[in-house]
């Protein structure tokens, strides 16, 4: 471990070029030296694991996640039997099942493998993806429209769990009714025939993994489940075989990463191999979009949540809310094209409504001081389907809490984003259990909710004072939180090889910020939009390249571009570049110190 020896001890109050304080993660020592020799990783990577409370016995799991000890028996989850059964007797019996999804990347996921795996299995099934107009979740209009075609089962993906009257609206109607769902749930469950959601409040608590499924997470444990009882039932013959449920991975892995969620336990397993299953192009529609995005290599985590999801999320956003589903079901290659392409003008103009929404959103931050370390802006002309891509920017650029709200006709809907040590989605049903929202749920650090607009100053105060209360009255200093020290000459294409057994980078496990100390800078030039090129070395001639994105205007690429010759510490990632066959190392800078 002797690399993260060379960090420096004087760092505790010295701001970055970026204004950044660097934090160093704590690791039990011991433990590292006995990752690195169990499993021959480099010290580093050894290290990192350690910082993130991976020890001896976690890291098989973790370095080599399989189905085989991750994926535990669907019916450890709550009414996960019930329900299977209940939708095996509809494929037996060939009733009319009917789907409400939701109009993000995991609703399209959720309701896409549920319906191909019923379509596989003999049946026809509609879907409802609710425009965003018309809301989250389960709706009357739609309940009504598939109660009027003889619907006699409805499944609700990505929904479901707090809408109590839509549900046993439904349910009362004789129409029974399953919410496959993973979002937070009250103490009280909608009176239907079965609610399968990790997150309810009487879950035990034997694989605490499942918590952190997405809702498409959710739909391939409940289709195991109802395979399984297919099966058990002798339902499957030559003339109906059984589906292979791998072949749906992508599916799993799309909606997984874009949804944000941690990726650890089950969910490692289930991007790692459906990573995989798309390199493979078995779905028309995500080969169309990714061919259409410009792709030329397999997709990777970065592709899913960066190129590919929000091209689906653009038809829920500004135009048609079904449009991405409808692409993930694509039965042949000239539909999905088209889908694609309709995906493709929906983001570029998703694009345009941003940019307005964002500068409009700055601008009242920075004109009117705030009363909150938070920042909480709302418009009549803002664009809803965009909010929440304003929200994650405003929190990016602030550090902090993020709340941002469309004043519609009939209410104001919102979206929230969240910094460390904040539970926004606790703070969402907090405010609608006191009666300021009319709608509301989420996650650690994303949510969605609806008020009126008479109660606009009334949550301010109510969301002000409780982030207040979490989080300190003074806006934090923002942190480059590291993890491991490393030198010029340890970054070759072996050790990015071994950083890579650490992957899939995400949520609950980003990807590793390293310490580049000690180096002299011998190149540094502008390319591109803003970006700039440099070339770093140590004494003994080692060198390696580096990239510092969207720097030239900042102070730090400032200081890159007048530092020939001078030596700095640098914060940011290894990636490598795949040329003609041959590996290059690349440094990502995304913070620098004067050493």
């Amino acid at each position: 471990m002797s690399e993260n020896k060379i960090v420096p001890t004087d760092f505790a109050d010295i701001l970055s070029l970026n204004g950044n304080l660097w934090r160093f993660a704590a690791y039990d020592e011991n433990t590292a030296t006995l990752l690195a020799e169990k499993f021959d990783l480099p010290p580093a990577a050894a290290v990192i694991l350690a910082a993130r409370g991976i020890g001896v016995d976690e890291a098989e799991d973790f370095l080599n996640p399989g189905f085989g000890k991750l994926m535990p028996d669907p019916s450890v989850l709550k009414d996960m039997d019930k329900a299977a059964a209940r939708i095996a007797d509809a494929v037996e019996n060939r009733e009319r099942v009917a789907v409400i999804g939701d109009y993000d990347v995991d609703g399209a996921t959720s309701s896409s493998l549920l319906k191909l795996f019923l379509q596989d299995v003999g049946l026809n099934v509609p879907a409802h993806i609710p425009e965003r107009e018309e809301g989250y979740g389960p709706s009357f209009a739609a309940v009504d429209e598939f109660l009027k075609n003889g619907a006699e089962l409805l499944v609700t993906t990505d929904c479901g769990t707090t809408a109590f009257e839509v549900l046993e609206y439904a349910q009362n109607k004789g129409m029974d009714v399953i919410v496959l769902d993973h979002h937070e749930a009250e103490a009280k469950l909608p009176a239907v025939y079965a609610v399968v959601n990790p997150k309810r409040l009487d879950e035990c608590d034997n694989c605490p993994y499942l918590k952190y499924l997405a809702a498409v997470g959710v739909v391939f444990m409940t289709v195991v489940a109802v395979n399984r009882e297919l099966r058990r039932r002798g339902f499957y013959s030559a003339s109906c075989p059984e589906p292979n449920l791998k072949n749906r991975l992508d599916l799993v892995a799309l909606g997984t990463v874009c949804d944000v969620v941690p990726l650890l336990g089950l969910n490692r397993a289930f991007v790692r191999f459906g990573v995989n299953m798309m390199a493979q192009r078995k779905n028309p529609g995500i080969c169309a979009l990714a061919d259409k995005a410009g792709l030329t290599e397999a997709p990777g985590v970065y592709q899913l949540g960066y190129v590919l999801g929000p091209r689906i999320n653009a038809g829920g956003r500004v135009g048609e809310a079904a449009t991405g589903y409808r692409l993930l079901c694509a039965e042949n290659k000239a539909q999905a094209e088209q889908l694609a392409e309709k995906l493709n003008v929906f983001n570029e103009k998703r694009k345009e409504i941003e940019n307005y929404v964002l500068l409009q959103a700055m601008e009242l931050l920075e004109s009117v001081p705030q009363s909150y370390p938070m920042a909480f802006v709302y418009g009549r002309d803002w664009h809803q389907g965009v909010i929440g891509i304003v929200a994650g920017k405003l929190k990016e650029r602030y550090n902090l809490p993020s709340f941002v709200m469309s004043i519609e006709a009939d209410e104001v809907k919102g979206s929230a984003r969240s910094v460390a040590g904040l539970n926004i989605g606790a703070l969402i049903m907090a405010a609608k259990e006191k009666g300021l929202l009319t709608k509301g749920g989420g996650h650690n650090m994303a949510a969605g909710f609806s008020l009126k607009e008479e109660n606009l100053e009334a949550f301010r105060r109510f969301a002000g004072e409780y982030v207040m209360h979490m989080t300190g009255s003074k806006a934090p200093v923002p942190v480059t939180e590291l993890e491991a020290v490393v030198s010029v000459a340890a970054l070759t294409p072996e050790f990015a090889d071994a950083m890579e057994r650490l992957a899939p980078f995400g949520a609950g496990n980003p990807e590793p910020k390293l310490m580049l100390a000690n180096t002299a800078l011998l190149r540094a030039d502008i390319v591109g939009n803003g970006h700039i090129r440099c070339t770093f070395g140590s004494f003994a001639g080692d060198r390696v390249k580096a990239m510092a994105f969207n720097a030239a205007d900042s102070e730090m690429g400032k200081a890159l571009l007048a530092g020939r010759g001078q030596l700095f510490h640098l914060a940011g990632s290894v990636h490598t570049d795949k040329w003609m066959g041959n590996k290059q190392i690349c440094f990502f800078v995304d913070d620098a110190m004067h050493a």
